[in-house]
């Protein structure tokens, strides 16, 4: 008997699906120009409560997930359990190119100059933008 190998063909397509979605965003390839699309970072209460749960599910370990609620689309990063406070995650960049959302983000920590919290954290940064159907690449 011969074993299955379905698996096989998934992998291979969803290796494809995530290197054709890379190819979108490439840096400096100049094959798309890029669009910049206007966001928010969400504050607290402006989360639904659904991605609330998912994020406080998620966030000890590093994450990155899409949401859409309505007419908005959210693109949360989360870096994990960190053992203190005073880390933080940015936006670098947030635009479409060749059909595809590229979410660019920067993770920093305390200063070596910060008080920070000796209690551990979990940083996670909520970009709401409006609905949107494209694909979405974290960089």
């Amino acid at each position: 008997m011969r074993p299955r190998r379905r698996w096989t063909g998934r992998l291979l397509f969803w290796v494809f699906l995530v290197l054709t979605a890379l190819a979108g965003c490439g840096k400096g390839s100049g094959d798309g120009d890029k669009e910049p699309l206007d966001f928010t970072v969400a504050e607290e209460t402006e989360i639904p409560d659904e991605l609330r749960s998912i994020i406080e599910e998620k966030k000890q370990a590093e994450f990155k997930l899409t949401y859409s609620s309505g007419d908005s689309l959210y693109l949360v990063v989360g870096i994990g359990q960190q053992e203190t406070g005073g880390y933080s995650i940015s936006v670098k960049d947030l635009y479409l190119q060749d059909g595809t959302i590229c979410l660019e983000t920067e993770s920093m920590g305390p200063s070596k100059d910060e008080q920070a919290s000796q209690a551990p954290s979990c940083p996670y940064l909520v970009v709401k933008l409006g609905y949107r159907e494209e694909p979405v690449v974290f960089l």
